[in-house]
Protein backbone atom coordinates (compact mmCIF):
# COMPACT_ATOMS: atom_id res chain seq x y z
CA UNK A 1 0.00 0.00 0.00
CA UNK A 2 1.29 3.42 -0.85
CA UNK A 3 0.08 6.76 0.49
CA UNK A 4 0.48 10.05 -0.97
CA UNK A 5 0.07 13.45 1.08
CA UNK A 6 -0.02 16.54 -0.54
CA UNK A 7 0.93 19.79 0.69
CA UNK A 8 1.47 23.30 -0.49
CA UNK A 9 -1.73 24.83 -1.89
CA UNK A 10 -3.57 28.28 -0.80
CA UNK A 11 -4.81 31.08 -2.59
CA UNK A 12 -2.56 33.05 -4.77
CA UNK A 13 -2.97 35.91 -6.82
CA UNK A 14 -2.63 35.53 -10.45
CA UNK A 15 1.15 36.08 -11.61
CA UNK A 16 1.82 34.35 -8.26
CA UNK A 17 3.41 30.97 -8.01
CA UNK A 18 2.93 27.90 -5.48
CA UNK A 19 4.92 24.70 -5.03
CA UNK A 20 3.23 21.72 -4.53
CA UNK A 21 4.58 19.03 -2.82
CA UNK A 22 3.75 15.24 -2.50
CA UNK A 23 5.10 12.69 -0.32
CA UNK A 24 4.82 9.27 -0.57
CA UNK A 25 5.33 6.26 2.29
CA UNK A 26 6.47 2.65 1.79
CA UNK A 27 10.13 1.93 -0.03
CA UNK A 28 8.65 1.68 -3.82
CA UNK A 29 8.57 5.50 -4.40
CA UNK A 30 11.81 5.04 -6.27
CA UNK A 31 10.13 2.26 -8.74
CA UNK A 32 7.09 4.79 -9.46
CA UNK A 33 6.26 7.20 -12.28
CA UNK A 34 4.52 9.81 -10.54
CA UNK A 35 1.97 12.51 -11.59
CA UNK A 36 -0.13 15.59 -10.51
CA UNK A 37 -3.94 15.59 -11.82
CA UNK A 38 -6.42 18.70 -11.22
CA UNK A 39 -10.03 18.80 -10.93
CA UNK A 40 -11.96 21.90 -11.38
CA UNK A 41 -15.82 22.31 -10.01
CA UNK A 42 -18.11 20.70 -12.29
CA UNK A 43 -15.41 18.99 -14.48
CA UNK A 44 -13.60 15.63 -15.36
CA UNK A 45 -9.85 15.18 -13.60
CA UNK A 46 -7.32 16.43 -15.93
CA UNK A 47 -3.48 15.59 -16.66
CA UNK A 48 -1.25 18.52 -15.08
CA UNK A 49 2.13 16.94 -15.76
CA UNK A 50 4.02 13.63 -14.85
CA UNK A 51 7.76 12.31 -14.50
CA UNK A 52 8.89 8.73 -14.83
CA UNK A 53 10.62 6.69 -12.05
CA UNK A 54 14.50 7.96 -12.59
CA UNK A 55 12.88 11.39 -13.49
CA UNK A 56 14.44 11.05 -16.51
CA UNK A 57 11.46 12.01 -19.12
CA UNK A 58 8.72 14.43 -18.46
CA UNK A 59 5.28 15.33 -19.64
CA UNK A 60 2.74 18.11 -19.40
CA UNK A 61 -0.68 19.35 -20.40
CA UNK A 62 0.11 22.08 -22.78
CA UNK A 63 -2.68 24.07 -20.74
CA UNK A 64 0.36 24.85 -18.36
CA UNK A 65 3.37 23.87 -20.20
CA UNK A 66 6.49 26.64 -20.08
CA UNK A 67 4.78 27.80 -16.09
CA UNK A 68 4.71 24.44 -14.21
CA UNK A 69 7.64 22.17 -13.43
CA UNK A 70 7.50 18.65 -11.72
CA UNK A 71 10.47 17.29 -10.31
CA UNK A 72 11.31 14.47 -7.42
CA UNK A 73 13.62 13.75 -4.76
CA UNK A 74 14.00 9.87 -4.27
CA UNK A 75 15.85 10.62 -1.16
CA UNK A 76 13.00 12.53 0.24
CA UNK A 77 10.07 10.01 -1.33
CA UNK A 78 8.65 13.67 -2.40
CA UNK A 79 7.40 14.55 -5.49
CA UNK A 80 6.79 18.18 -7.00
CA UNK A 81 4.92 20.47 -8.99
CA UNK A 82 6.25 24.13 -8.68
CA UNK A 83 3.77 26.33 -10.22
CA UNK A 84 4.63 29.74 -11.81
CA UNK A 85 2.85 32.91 -13.56
CA UNK A 86 -0.76 31.34 -11.97
CA UNK A 87 -3.46 32.17 -13.61
CA UNK A 88 -7.49 31.90 -12.50
CA UNK A 89 -8.50 28.72 -14.95
CA UNK A 90 -5.08 27.10 -12.64
CA UNK A 91 -7.94 26.85 -9.58
CA UNK A 92 -8.76 23.76 -8.81
CA UNK A 93 -8.01 20.32 -6.48
CA UNK A 94 -4.68 19.16 -7.46
CA UNK A 95 -3.91 15.62 -6.54
CA UNK A 96 -0.81 13.68 -6.48
CA UNK A 97 -0.90 10.08 -7.86
CA UNK A 98 1.78 7.11 -8.51
CA UNK A 99 1.80 4.34 -10.87
CA UNK A 100 4.03 1.24 -11.53
CA UNK A 101 7.45 2.09 -13.39
CA UNK A 102 7.57 3.06 -17.08
CA UNK A 103 9.63 3.92 -19.91
CA UNK A 104 7.85 7.02 -20.78
CA UNK A 105 5.86 9.80 -18.08
CA UNK A 106 2.09 8.44 -17.74
CA UNK A 107 -0.91 11.44 -18.56
CA UNK A 108 -4.17 8.79 -18.00
CA UNK A 109 -5.90 8.52 -14.94
CA UNK A 110 -6.08 4.63 -15.31
CA UNK A 111 -2.23 4.35 -15.18
CA UNK A 112 -2.21 5.50 -11.86
CA UNK A 113 -2.99 2.61 -9.19
CA UNK A 114 -2.34 4.95 -5.99
CA UNK A 115 -4.22 9.31 -4.92
CA UNK A 116 -3.43 11.24 -2.47
CA UNK A 117 -6.38 13.87 -0.75
CA UNK A 118 -5.98 16.61 -2.89
CA UNK A 119 -4.48 20.18 -2.10
CA UNK A 120 -6.98 23.03 -3.10
CA UNK A 121 -5.19 25.82 -5.28
CA UNK A 122 -7.17 29.05 -5.51
CA UNK A 123 -5.71 31.44 -7.94
CA UNK A 124 -7.69 35.08 -7.71
CA UNK A 125 -7.82 37.74 -10.91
Amino acid sequence: QVQLVESGGGLVQAGGSLRLSCATSGRTFSSRNMGWFRQAPGKEREFVASITWNGGRFAYADSVKGRFTISRDNAKNTVYLQMNSLKPEDTAVYYCAASGSGLLPFRETYEYDYWGQGTQVTVSS
